[in-house]
């Protein structure tokens, strides 16, 4: 029996591929997905993980967890929709479908694809001329809740509602499926034969998950009825119900299950927002949650703190010992109003304290489970207009920038590994990685500034005057502006260091005296009388007097280095076009055709987001060294992306991709270049930096159909090494994952990127000990040597990247995994 398409239109790409790839906002490092990769041996095991950082999930055996029990997880929302191939699945669809529905291969410990026992016998490449066919032998338990038996057809209907030549479908993520050209059945009912009408690498990307053709047999089914149930399923766990006004998901154990009996009885996905994760440990409400370093810290306190008798050294109304002895004398002091003011803030200190050591006492029964996230924070550089759009300055951003650091800012005081991120395609541990970062160069601030020479952007060059006295507007002016680097906030009318003006009480303006000098023409005194105008003359007469010192000392200096250079001496800003600065030399505000060398740098201001400011901060400072000048705003992280990433209203901002084991099919949209569409827009698909080359689409489109995955893998790593080049994204570090864990939860936690075992998930029996890995008694997931193999071989080698990360939106910085 044969699956044939009908009709064909365009396959429109993929906004999203919802299981492998899941835009968290690294802005607030929202959200998390799971990827696949192909298989390897032993050996690529050993090699491939030496530098990523392990999963830590207290793992246990079996035989060590209690038979029941409900364990709570915190998520950031529920699903918006349970069908993981529409626009908007989530984080919470992802979950869901693990535990719920057929998946023919999943993530291990290296973020590679090994095929799940419980579903799939074997599966390879049978045939690779004159078509690509590849034969699915399917465990002959699997059946779905109802009692039907998994087969061709859910794999057909799957096929169809994805393939992109059924418009009725709503999908957000059809790559693979539309190189399909036909499904059958094989001998018997548990093979399926799958024909492609082009090559397809990465075919093990392909129905995981697997959804019966109920869901995708018919357009309404697809589009509406999966969205808010699943009536049929096929994993440890079904759905017991979604309750919208708890905001929780309740999964139960699947009685139809034919694996390993899951070990909870029941599964509860709780909504339980960032801002409010620490008080619902406190209150014991979930036993497994993603949290901040801030509820982090809590936590280890509380570990560190047990038993501690008196108040604590910390929280609030904690003192130091001086400030202590302080309060003491002036509680009794002579001054009686003063002793009484003092006791009564000492009072309240005592309530708060007393109100944390019991909160913090609480806290002793979590720890905080760490690891490496499979998904990567860039510095995005947006390339489609202003100084960005000119490959010199972008260049000199990335070469300006010591990412070691700012690696170090985030994950070095979690314990973590702290080294930069050297592939846009996959994360250290996974056979793909390879540090590609040479092809653009390592931190050279002399480079970064004959760059900019070369670009024309020179220090000391002349500005336009400015005919509004408003400041200009920055994009995501929303919820406040910062200008300037190094985190100083600079508010107008508030008298600096060097006493330049401040805001008198009534909102005029008065001018400081310090920057007067002997000879300067001294502007007429203020009195209260004076209007604002006058005031406001005034104000810009001294900044003209200013501007002339200044122009009077770059001038001293220009002649100075002309002359240098005229000599054979040390080239700086003023020598020729190109020439770099001499090394030490502080690099003054540059400008361009009358213009400042200004960037917006675009951030979230939402909870979770302090990470990314305190690297933005660190980046404002490194690029001021090479006298670029950066005003940013902080937006609010509801309209960070949408507003400002998607639409291309920034500079500079910083958002996170997960990382994917598919990198042909799904990173290819994230960095194709843009194309002119027919109104006159332009069309990035998810490629929100706006640069690309057609060299790196063909390095993607000859890699997606290469089934030699030793080929493929050197294709992908070519086009790694161009998109550097092109320096329109720039991978910092490999995000952290923080999980607070209840002391007795076990194989759960920092999954990093290994896909959950939700059976083996539970409590531990009294007495029993975390810390070994199950023994053979564990899930019997296939190893990677006995996954899919080509016809003839045996395929040790697997396919590419992991990924959490995302295909239809990038992620901001806090993140539910």
């Amino acid at each position: 029996m044969s699956h044939d398409g009908a009709t064909s239109r365009p396959a429109r790409r993929p906004a999203r591929r919802p299981v492998l790839r899941s835009a968290a906002f690294l802005v607030s490092g929202a959200l998390a997905v799971t990827a696949l990769a192909g298989c390897s041996s032993g050996d690529d095991e050993a090699q491939s993980s030496s530098s990523a950082a392990p999963q830590d999930i207290a793992p246990a055996d079996r035989g060590d967890i209690a038979d029941g029990g409900t364990l709570h997880w915190a998520v950031d929302a529920l699903p918006g929709t349970l069908n993981s191939f529409q626009a908007d699945a989530d984080a919470g669809t992802s979950r869901v479908a693990g535990a719920v529905l057929p998946s023919m291969f999943r993530l291990d410990k290296q973020g590679r694809a090994v095929r799940d026992a419980d579903f799939l016998e074997k599966a390879e490449v049978i045939e690779r001329e004159p078509k690509q066919v590849v034969l699915y032998k399917l465990n002959q338990q699997a059946v779905w809740s109802d009692g039907r038996e998994i087969g061709a057809a859910d794999f057909a209907a799957q096929w169809r509602a994805l393939s992109g030549k059924d418009s009725a479908y709503w999908t957000a993520h059809n790559a693979g499926y539309d190189r399909i050209e036909k499904i059958e059945r094989g001998k018997n009912d548990l093979e399926v034969r799958v024909t492609f009408a082009k090559p397809y690498a990465d075919w093990r990307s392909l129905f995981s998950p697997l959804y019966p053709k109920d869901v995708m047999g018919t357009p309404d089914a697809f589009n509406e009825g999966a969205r808010r149930k699943l009536k049929v399923t096929a994993g440890p766990f079904s759905i017991k119900g979604i309750d919208r006004e708890a905001k929780d998901i309740t999964l139960v154990r699947n009685p139809r299950w034919w694996g390993r009996q899951a070990k909870l009885e029941q599964l509860v996905l709780r909504v339980v927002p960032r801002e409010d994760r620490a008080q619902a440990l406190v209150a014991g409400k979930v036993d497994l949650a993603a949290v901040d370093p801030e509820e982090a810290s809590r936590i280890s306190l509380a570990d560190r703190d047990k038993g501690t008798s008196g108040p604590l050294a910390h929280g609030p109304g904690a003192l130091t010992p001086a400030q202590s002895m302080r309060s003491w004398a002036v509680a009794h002091g002579d001054d009686e109003a003063a002793a009484d003011a003092e006791l009564d803030v000492r009072a309240k200190n005592r309530e708060a304290g007393d109100k944390y050591k019991k909160e913090q006492s609480r806290l002793e029964g979590y720890v905080v489970r760490k690891s490496l996230e499979p998904a990567f924070t860039q510095l995005a550089l947006n390339g489609s207009e202003g100084p960005l759009a000119d490959e010199r300055v972008r260049r000199a951003v990335a070469r300006a920038i010591d990412r070691k650091k700012l690696a170090e800012v985030v994950l070095k005081p979690l314990g973590l590994p702290a080294d930069p991120v050297g592939s846009h395609l996959a994360l250290a541990g996974q056979q793909a990685y390879a540090d590609s970062s040479g092809a653009l160069g390592s931190q050279d601030t002399t480079e970064a500034r004959a760059l900019l020479a070369d670009a024309g952007w020179v220090s000391g060059g002349p500005l336009k005057k400015e005919t509004s006295t408003t400041k200009p507007k920055t994009a995501g002016n929303v919820s406040g502006s910062e200008s300037g680097s190094e985190g100083q906030k600079s508010k107008a009318g508030t008298e600096d260091k060097k006493g330049a003006a401040s805001d008198s009480d009534d909102g005029t303006y008065i001018v400081g005296e310090s920057d007067q000098k002997p000879g300067d023409r001294q502007p007429p005194l203020l009195d209260p009388e004076r209007t604002a105008a006058h005031r406001y003359a005034a104000l810009l007469h001294q900044a003209d007097a200013r501007k002339l010192r200044e122009a009077d000392k770059e001038k001293k200096h220009a002649d100075r280095f002309a002359k240098e250079a005229a000599q054979g001496g040390v080239p700086g800003a003023y020598a020729p076009k190109g020439t770099a600065a001499p090394a030490g030399a502080p690099a003054g505000p540059l400008a361009k055709d009358g213009k400042p060398l200004t960037l917006r740098f675009v951030l979230p201001s939402g909870p979770g987001s302090d990470s990314l400011r305190a690297v933005a901060d660190r980046i404002s400072q490194m690029l001021e060294k090479i006298g670029i000048r950066t005003e940013t705003s902080k937006v609010a992280e509801a309209s960070y992306f949408k507003d400002h990433i998607a639409s291309g209203q920034y500079d500079l901002a910083l958002y996170s991709w997960p990382a994917s084991a598919f990198p042909a099919t799904d990173a290819r949209p994230i960095y194709a270049k843009p194309v002119p569409a027919a109104d006159g827009s332009l069309t990035v698909e998810q490629n929100y930096t706006r640069v690309g080359t057609d060299h790196i689409d063909q390095l993607f489109d000859q890699a997606i159909g290469e089934l030699d995955e030793g080929e493929e893998r050197s294709l992908v790593q070519q086009a790694d090494a161009r998109i550097w080049a092109a320096a329109g994204s720039i991978p910092l570090y490999q995000r952290p994952e923080l999980v607070a864990a209840r002391r007795s939860v076990a194989n759960a936690g920092a999954f990093g990127f290994q896909a959950p075992d939700y059976e083996d998930i539970g409590f531990l029996k009294a007495g029993a000990r975390p810390g070994a890995e199950p023994n053979a008694s564990g899930k019997a997931r296939a190893s990677a040597s006995s996954s899919a193999s080509p016809a003839g071989k045996s395929s040790d080698k697997p396919s590419d990247k992991p990924s959490d990360k995302p295909s239809d939106k990038p992620s901001e910085e806090p993140s539910e995994k």
